[in-house]
């Protein structure tokens, strides 16, 4: 054989061996592109799952907050409630104590009574009631309201500079 039957020979199988190397070269891309495709489709419905997650307890931990913020505002009625009661039965003790008659006794039946009215006020407004009253009593007068805000503003300024 001639040295040019042989390098054409050699070719052949370089040629042959290159072909296979591109092959295997494509095999290997086109199984890593299907690798990475189902590496995102995986990555993707984790993604979504821990979304589901994150989005549920957020929602359990925004339920929570509201139910105990339910419970507070439950509470403060109650609380309320109970301090009109205790108002009517201080009125009650005034009116026992009070004197009959006279001058003094006039006096603390007008005592008892505001405190009693006060008090009956306080257990059926409860604490909502009375923000509403309050809100539209400024409304109704809005320059008092900010006069008077002003003043007690004033006041507890002067008493907390005093103290330090």
């Amino acid at each position: 054989m001639s040295t040019t039957t042989k390098n054409q020979g050699g070719g052949g199988q370089a040629s042959q061996a290159k072909d296979q190397a591109n092959q295997a070269l494509d095999k290997g891309r086109e199984v890593a592109s299907h690798a990475g495709e189902s590496l995102s489709s995986a990555a993707s419905a984790v993604g979504q799952a821990v979304s589901n997650k994150a989005s549920e307890a957020a929602h359990a931990v925004g339920q929570k907050a509201s139910d105990v913020a339910h419970a507070v505002g439950q509470r403060a009625e109650d609380a309320t409630a109970s301090v009109g009661h205790g108002m009517q039965t201080a009125a009650d003790k005034v009116r026992e104590y009070a004197p009959d008659g006279g001058m003094l006794g006039s006096a603390g039946r007008g005592v008892a009574d505001a405190i009693d009215r006060a008090g009956q006020y306080v257990e059926d407004k409860n604490l909502s009631g009375m923000m509403d009253d309050m809100t539209n009593l400024v409304k109704r007068n809005p320059i008092p309201a900010l006069l008077l805000g002003l003043g007690v503003g004033f006041l507890v300024g002067r008493v907390l500079s005093s103290r330090s």
